[in-house]
């Protein structure tokens, strides 16, 4: 570091300033007392972590940051912002009367440490094991205010053991559309077993099923359950991916590799039960709109109708948001992988069958084959993708049309998604532009069954795009028993919609975009399933008593990965290697049989959807968390109906992944009487991000950011001209600096200054290293303002400040109040700023009455400064606990305001007039002023409008 930067420099003439080793020596000393003291422990009512009753009968507030992953390259600046910030955040709120609960765990399962594992040969216990202790020395060096005690990680065997248990009790529960909620497996059966509900599927009674069949029955009720379904394979990584995990290009959101669709048969979370409640509780939270609108475009909620077209004495179910325009239904497309597909494909092509429609194939099935390959090697996103061309073949069957009779051929495309609505459409390519192209390339019928108003005629031959209006009216839309023709949509809809209903072929429903969420991964590092396979290969849960089903030590953990491009491939999971672990002989109550593990591991997101309940009771063995402790902290009160954590901070990118998990899981927890808050977080803010320049050589890699020299403008490394764009900060752009870097330049306090400092929490902004200095010299200041730099003595005195000060003070104090409890800290700073700039301005020494409530104005924001400051001014107890001042409010008003007098629209005279001056007084005092008087020169007054106490406009006759 430079020799002459200013935190650096100790003068002999001043050998006790606040430089960077003065910084070191307090923050190192506090942060050692903290611990000691165990400053930060927030007491429960009850248990092992009861303590000071005054403290636990104050008002509580939970404050939460996002899990964080313990990276191996460590914390850079950005990391720290929303700790910071929560810090600043439960600090203020302590100092305000509140028991506060903030702590910090890790998210410590998942593919980044089994990644790294893979790579260097190291266990990836053992190397999440070292981050988190590199990541722990960090935080500390940041003093922040955690209660330690309830500090975990996910891959703790007394941790997971609830995340098995959670999964048991979902797996164990079905879901009552009747009542609204989630209920245990065993009243379903008791429901079955005595006919008071009949058994889906099946004419016999429940007690002659086979257990596999009961197996089968319950499996379409679970909440948790294993199907084969089509999946997201991704070969470059060895494992299957939900759909939140794939990019919009059709890649793994981690290693950016290819993903295909596969059939595999995979555990699943019936999170579609609760569409409607995840939509409509949203209302009650307080969290970002753009979040919000975010969950809500996912869950993708849209009412319509489901319409029945029968085919060879059954039937292909579609979902229409638009019934209103079934009688231009020409045709119909199944998803390729529609399990309807091969029963209906015939084994030639009917007599007369279109050529284009069969692809060049000698026979339906042979087209069918051919197609699903290729649709098979598209991801989603390519398969909705607008492309004018489009593909699909002819299966050779005719479903009929319902509400006219005619017979409508069948055909899959790759356009049409399996996981959306039913898998199946009904084409109208009058009025959708992808049917509408379809139909052009595939020569099918395009009935216009809405009347243009584009002026464009009802001859559909002449048509150059699809047509659809909500405000035009139906035509062409009639049979013997309805007519929708004349009707506006909204009536359309209705009419035809009770029409299917009453010939039992469709009824009015509700649609969701959300899809069940995919619980399995075929890696080694993650949660095991409590689940086991009989020879049967019906599943059984674990009992409670065999958990947690800890995950086994093995040789070789990588699961096998293939070509990125070759998707047909087959996952191999690590836990499947371990034949030992895998081959069982347990008691589940009916005697010693052989099992065999489920081999497949929990996604890293499981530990993250419940672990704001493990923070309030973190060693309780025998309950997930006890009812009064969680009531306690979390339960329902006036404002928040659902109750939850009362602030969660964290990055907006997990808006459809973590967040709407983990309202699923406390959802179900709620359901089944194990907690009392129905949503895990109440209020969220998502931080800004803080960005770095990241510089590039005329090949486009990255140079280190420390080593370029601007001249004249541009931006040079080694002599060579490169580029410079905001972005990112990281290791591989080169660009990062560490905490610990500017905490050994400057001090803990310094840094958590400068990132509260640089803007609003919410905003984005770029990362300076030059600008920290100015935050450092605020600390200086302050520390002038109280201790002797020659002597180390407090130089505060006991006289009483002038008016002046005291307004300064007070302003400051109801401004900072207001602010910190606002979350606006950079405006909090501002004010800090401006009245220790005051007193140094001032001159003289410091009145006590001005200097302790400034520190204690200061402790949230940089703790460690202000317990040196506290102590040396006498005081044995630690500014944590210390209230917060109050602003005496007739200091925090103005004596005299200016207020700005205007003639046409020009300023004639400023006034000082009392900030509470009425309308009517202060236009008097105006009209009365020899300036206004002059400026007016004997003319009349057309109007004077008022806003006191600050202006006055006349506008003369």
């Amino acid at each position: 570091m430079s020799e002459t930067n200013p935190a650096a420099t100790s003068e002999v003439a001043a050998p006790h300033r606040y430089t960077a080793a003065t910084a070191a020596e307090i923050e190192a000393r506090w942060q050692d007392f903290w611990d000691a003291d165990g400053t930060y422990a927030a007491p429960n009512p009850k248990g092992d972590l009861a303590g000071d009753r005054e403290i636990a009968a104050r008002p509580k507030k939970f404050i939460m940051d996002m899990f964080p992953y313990p990276s191996g390259a460590g914390l850079h600046v950005g990391h720290p912002l929303g700790y910071i910030a929560t810090d600043v955040f439960a600090r203020f709120q302590r100092m305000t009367g509140h028991n506060v609960l903030h702590t910090l765990g890790f998210d410590a399962f998942g593919l980044p440490a089994e990644q790294y594992a893979v790579q260097t040969g190291t266990h990836p216990r053992v190397s999440t094991e070292a981050n988190m202790e590199n990541m722990k020395s960090q935080l500390r060096r940041l003093g922040l205010g955690h209660d330690k005690r309830r500090s975990f990680a996910t891959i703790d065997p007394d941790y997971y053991k609830w995340t098995q248990w959670i999964f048991l009790q979902i797996f164990n529960s079905w879901y009552d559309h009747d009542a609204r909620r989630a209920r245990p497996i065993a009243e379903l059966v008791a429901e079955f077993e005595s006919g008071e509900r009949p058994v889906p599927g099946h004419t016999r009674a429940w007690s002659e099923l086979s257990a596999a069949e009961k197996a089968d029955v319950l499996g379409e009720f679970r909440l948790a359950y294993a199907s084969d379904a089509p999946v997201n394979w991704c070969p470059g990584l060895g494992t299957v991916l939900a759909n939140e995990e794939v990019t919009a290009e059709g890649r793994s959101e981690r290693g950016n590799f290819p993903v295909f669709k596969a059939k595999l048969r995979q555990w699943n979370m019936r999170i579609t039960a609760y569409a409607d409640r995840l939509l409509d509780d949203l209302e009650e939270l307080d969290w970002p709109e753009a979040i919000k609108l975010q969950q809500r475009n996912w869950i993708g909620r849209s009412e319509g109708a489901r319409v029945d077209f029968p085919i060879d004495g059954e039937r292909i179910t579609v979902f229409t948001t638009r019934p209103d325009t079934l009688f231009g239904a020409t045709y119909m497309v199944l998803a390729p992988e529609h399990p309807l597909v091969e029963k209906f494909t015939p084994a030639a092509w009917p007599e007369g069958t279109h050529e284009v429609w069969t692809g060049g194939h000698a026979t339906p099935a042979e087209a069918v084959a051919a197609y699903r390959a290729q649709a098979a090697s598209k991801s989603d996103v390519e398969r909705q993708a607008e492309a004018k061309d489009k593909t699909g073949v002819f299966i050779g069957a005719y479903a009929t049309n319902p509400v006219n009779g005619e017979q409508v051929p069948v055909f899959i495309a790759d356009y049409v998604l399996m996981g959306y609505g039913t898998g199946a459409i009904m084409a109208v390519p009058a009025g959708d532009q992808r049917d509408f192209e379809f139909a052009r390339a595939f020569e099918l019928p395009i009935t216009c069954i809405v009347e243009p108003t584009d002026g464009r005629g009802t001859d559909t031959s002449t048509w150059e795009d699809a047509f659809s209006s909500y405000d035009a009216k139906i035509i062409n839309s009639s049979n013997d028993e309805v007519s929708l023709d004349g009707l506006g949509v909204v009536e359309a809809k209705a009419r035809i919609t009770e029409w299917l209903e009453s010939k039992g072929v469709g009824e009015g429903t509700v649609n969701f975009r959300l899809r069940d969420w995919l619980f399995s991964r075929q890696r080694y590092w993650g949660e095991p399933f409590p689940i086991v396979y009989d020879e049967d290969g019906i599943a059984h849960a674990l009992p409670e008593s065999m958990l947690p089903l800890e995950l086994p030590e093995v040789e070789d953990y990588s699961p096998r990965t293939f070509d990125p491009d070759d998707a047909d491939t087959q996952p191999e999971t690590p836990l499947s290697r371990n034949e030992d672990w895998v081959n069982v002989t347990l008691d589940l109550g009916d005697g010693p049989k052989k099992y065999r593990r489920e081999t497949n591991t929990m996604p890293n997101w499981a530990g993250s959807c419940w672990y704001e309940l493990r923070y309030l009771d973190p060693h309780n063995s025998d309950k997930l968390v006890d009812p009064e402790i969680e009531q306690y902290w979390m339960g329902p009160r006036e404002g928040r109906p659902h109750g939850g954590v009362d602030l969660y901070v964290g990055g907006a990118e997990h808006a459809v992944l973590h967040l709407l998990y983990a309202r699923f899981w406390s959802k179900v927890l709620y359901d089944l009487g194990h907690v009392s808050s129905a949503e895990p977080f109440h209020k969220l803010f998502n931080q800004g991000m803080i960005q770095a320049y990241v510089y590039r050589d005329s090949r486009g890699i990255a140079v280190p950011a420390a080593e370029v020299e601007e001249r004249d403008g541009a931006y040079y490394h080694q002599g060579e001209k490169v580029s410079r764009l905001l972005g990112k900060m990281g290791k591989s752009l080169k660009n990062a600096v560490t905490p610990d870097e500017i905490c050994a330049e400057y001090g803990a306090d310094t840094l958590r200054l400068y990132e509260m400092a640089m803007g609003p929490l919410d905003v984005s902004r770029p990362w300076d290293t030059r600008a920290v200095v100015g935050q450092f010299r605020l600390l200086q200041r302050l520390w002038r303002n109280i201790v002797d730099e020659a002597t180390g003595e407090v130089t505060v005195v006991d006289a009483e400040p002038d008016e002046e000060t005291l307004r300064a003070l007070h302003k400051a104090i109801d401004g900072v109040r207001g602010d910190l409890e606002g979350m606006r800290f950079n405006t909090a700073i501002a004010k800090v700023t401006e009245l220790n700039n005051h007193l140094t301005k001032a001159g003289g020494a410091v009145p006590r009455s001005v200097a302790e409530p400034l520190v204690l104005m200061v402790a949230p924001l940089a703790p460690h400064i202000a317990e040196e400051l506290w102590r040396k001014l006498g005081h044995t107890d630690s500014v944590v606990h210390r209230d917060f001042p109050v602003a005496d409010p007739q200091y925090v008003v103005d004596e005299t305001v200016t207020c700005v007098v205007q003639v046409k629209g020009k300023v004639k005279a400023r006034l000082e007039v009392s900030p509470s001056i009425s309308e009517d007084e202060l236009e008097k005092v105006a009209l009365a002023d020899e300036k206004v008087v002059a400026a007016l020169g004997g003319a009349g007054i057309r109007k004077v409008i008022v806003r006191a106490p600050k202006l006055v406009n006349i506008v003369p006759a």
